[in-house]
């Protein structure tokens, strides 16, 4: 059966350690999402790490694509939301989780990517 609107993707900027990626792979799986997309990881890709920290769920470290820069990674994306963990001192719009899906889904309903 095919999806409706194409998944979206996961880009993971500068990713530091291979077991973080496997574990966003991991998550990728419980969501049916298969698009991994990597820039610049720090020590390289693929790493060999990444696959046990992925519990199985290694098709999207099979088929992750790497990337030089952010500007590539998204160059085929109409709608971009970017996560952080760290204070920003830049004042862009904040949705929460809920928010964004919808403004997701509504995009991606027009056509979007």
């Amino acid at each position: 059966m095919n999806a409706p609107f194409p998944p979206p993707c996961v880009i993971l900027n500068e990713p530091q350690l291979a077991e973080n990626i496997g574990a966003v792979a991991r998550v990728m799986a419980n969501f049916g999402l298969s698009d991994l997309r990597l820039v610049r990881p720090r020590d390289g890709w693929p790493q060999e790490r990444a696959w046990p920290s992925a519990s199985g769920a290694t098709w999207p470290l099979d088929d992750a694509k790497v990337f030089d820069t952010l500007e590539e990674a998204i160059a085929d994306l109409k709608l971009v939301f970017a996560t952080t963990a760290r204070p920003r001192e830049t004042r862009l719009p904040v949705l929460t989780p809920r928010e964004a899906a919808a403004q997701l889904s509504a995009d991606v309903a027009l056509g979007g990517r």
